[in-house]
């Protein structure tokens, strides 16, 4: 009976001494922070902020708001934080990618795929093309059309646009080179509309029509 109570007691102390050591102490503490999938952003600025403390025990961090930091920079469009034992702490990033700029009286910014505006530019970037649109936000389904349809382009359509616009998410509309129009129309068969426009592209024209890309028409 004694002895049963001495290794209970042996035990107690052993998970008591142990979850110390973890919590507590930087015995386990964050001695790498890894940075996966930063290819435009400095790795050293996702670390920073991060701000993860040096040797703080590694089941203390908490991974959302570390996350949350790091999504705080204008060129993060996502970012996941992992733990691995003994002290190593992974931070898994996606990048922004613009796929057009606007241009207001708040300044050049470029607009992500999602329609967020996330960075300030002195210059409108080459080979991106101007958004038209009042406010473009997130929020606006005008925008997350527009500029949806903007990210599902082939490069070599895309190459060729210059502007882009819409009134409505049913009348997405490019300016393309050579004075060329495009009525795209809404974001529903953007891969066909694609096929026939580089087809319909080979033929003179000034406006080309795909917003129904089983009649498509040149004008």
């Amino acid at each position: 009976m004694v002895q049963r109570r001495r290794i209970l007691l042996l035990g107690v102390l052993t998970v008591v001494t142990l979850g110390y050591l973890l919590w507590f102490t930087p015995f386990l503490g964050v001695s790498t922070v890894e940075v996966v999938g930063a290819r435009t952003v400095a790795v050293q600025a996702v670390r920073s902020a991060a701000a993860v403390p040096e040797e703080q025990p590694l089941l203390r961090v908490d991974a959302d708001e570390v996350a949350a930091r790091v999504r705080e920079l204008p060129d993060i469009a996502t970012a996941e934080v992992t733990r691995s034992l003994p002290s190593t702490l992974t931070i898994t990033v996606t990048e922004r990618r613009a796929v057009a700029y606007h241009d207001d009286d708040r300044g050049i910014r470029l607009v992500d795929a999602t329609g967020v505006p996330y960075k300030r530019v002195e210059e409108p970037p080459d080979g991106l093309p101007r958004l038209e649109l009042f406010d473009p936000g997130p929020a606006d389904d005008v925008t997350r059309t527009v500029t949806g349809v903007l990210a599902s382009l082939p490069d070599e359509l895309a190459d060729q646009v210059v502007a882009a616009r819409a009134d409505t998410p049913g009348a997405v509309e490019f300016d393309f080179t050579d004075d060329r129009i495009v009525r795209w129309g809404d974001a529903e068969q953007n891969t066909e509309k694609a096929q026939v426009l580089a087809v319909l592209l080979t033929r003179e024209g000034t406006v080309y029509d795909v917003s129904s890309p089983e009649l498509p028409t040149v004008s």
